[in-house]
C-alpha cells in the first residue's frame, strides 16, 4: 500500500458558460490528491491522509477519491471549509491564488494522526501542505514516525506565493529531505531551494548535504519538455526524454509523473527500504519511463486527469 499525505482541495477552473461569459468550474485537485487518484487508477492499493471538510466540496473530494479507488478512512473529517485554489491559465501553464485560512486541510493537528496500517510500502509527502501550520508540523511528525520502516517520497512542488514564513518553510523542508528515500523536484523547484549559481548536479549534491545518514536518496529532476534527470545513490545519472505529445495544459503533470513512477517501483517489487537501496538501474529507468508515459497522457487533456490503467 501507498499512503499519500497532503492536500485535497478544489481548483476553481476558468471556463465559459453557454452565453460566453466567464464561469468557474469546481474541480477536485491538489498535488497530493492528484498523485493519489493517479495511483488508484493504476490499480495500486492507495489511501490518503488529509483533512477533509463535511461541506459540499469535501463531499465532492471524497466521492472522487473513492471513484478512483483511493481509500479515505485515514482522512480527518471536520466542519471547517475546503481549501479553494483559483486557477489562471496562460499558454497552458497554471498560476494559483489560494484561500486556505482555517480550512479542514490546513488545521489538522498531530493529535489527529490515525494509526497507520501495518503494511505500508511507501508514504508520499509534498505540496502546499508543507507550507502552513499546523498541517505542515503534523505531516513532518508523521514523516519522522514512519521513515525508518517505509519508503518516503517527497515532492515539494513549491508555490512561492503560498509560503508565508520562508525561513520556517526552508527549515521544515530540510527536515523532510533528511527523511526521504526519493526526492522529486522540478528544475524550477531545485533553483528555488538552492538559489546559488550552480550546475544542476551541484545543486542536487547540495540538496542532500544535510542528511545525517550519509545515504543519498534517489533525486529526480523534471525538466518539462526536456525530459527527466535522475541522480542515483551510487553517483550514477539516468536521463529520460519526454514523450512527444500535443500539450493541452500542464496541470497535474508532475503529480501524475509521481504516480507512474511509484506504480512501477511498487509493481517491480523495489518499493521497500531494503530493495530500493540495491535496485537495479533498469528498474529505476523503467519507473522513470512509466512516469513520463503517464504524465504525457495527462497533458493531452484539460486539467489533472490521470489515465486509468486500461488507457495505457
Amino acid at each position: 500500500m501507498i499512503v499519500c499525505c497532503g492536500e485535497a482541495l478544489i481548483d476553481m477552473i476558468p471556463s465559459k458558460d453557454s452565453a460566453g461569459n466567464l464561469a468557474l468550474r469546481p474541480v477536485s485537485g491538489g498535488a497530493i490528491f492528484n498523485t493519489a487518484i493517479g495511483l488508484g487508477r493504476l490499480e495500486v492499493k492507495t489511501a490518503m491522509f488529509t483533512g477533509l471538510s463535511d461541506d459540499l466540496f469535501g463531499r465532492q473530494l471524497v466521492d472522487d477519491l473513492r471513484h478512483s479507488n483511493v481509500a479515505t478512512d485515514l482522512a480527518v473529517r471536520s466542519s471547517r471549509p475546503t481549501t479553494l485554489a483559483f486557477v489562471e491559465l496562460v499558454d497552458g501553464k497554471a498560476s494559483y491564488s489560494f484561500y486556505d485560512e482555517n480550512t479542514a486541510g490546513r488545521m489538522i493537528q498531530s493529535d489527529d494522526l490515525p494509526e497507520m496500517p501495518a503494511q505500508v510500502n511507501a508514504f508520499y509527502f509534498g505540496g502546499i501542505s508543507l507550507c502552513a501550520e499546523p498541517a505542515c508540523l503534523t505531516y513532518a511528525a508523521l514523516a519522522e514516525q514512519v521513515h525508518k520502516n517505509s519508503v518516503l517520497m517527497l515532492d515539494p512542488n513549491i508555490r512561492p506565493g503560498f509560503i508565508q514564513d520562508e525561513l520556517a518553510y526552508r527549515a521544515l523542508l530540510r527536515k523532510m529531505i533528511s527523511f526521504a528515500d526519493i526526492i522529486k523536484v522540478s528544475d524550477e523547484d531545485l533553483e528555488w531551494i538552492i538559489p546559488e549559481e550552480l550546475s544542476e548536479s551541484e545543486r542536487v549534491e547540495k540538496l542532500c548535504q544535510h542528511r545525517s545518514d550519509r545515504n543519498n536518496p534517489l533525486v529526480i529532476v523534471t525538466l518539462g519538455e526536456k525530459g527527466v534527470n535522475a541522480y542515483l545513490s551510487q553517483g550514477k545519472k539516468i536521463t529520460i526524454e519526454a514523450n512527444k505529445v500535443d500539450v493541452v495544459d500542464t496541470v497535474g503533470a508532475g503529480d501524475t509523473f509521481n504516480a507512474g513512477l511509484l506504480e512501477s517501483l511498487f509493481k517491480s517489487g523495489v518499493l521497500t527500504k531494503a530493495a530500493l537501496k540495491v535496485a537495479a538501474d533498469k528498474d529505476i529507468e523503467k519507473a522513470l519511463r512509466r512516469g513520463a508515459e503517464v504524465a504525457a497522457v495527462t497533458i493531452t487533456r484539460v486539467g489533472a486527469n490521470p489515465p486509468w490503467l486500461s488507457e495505457l
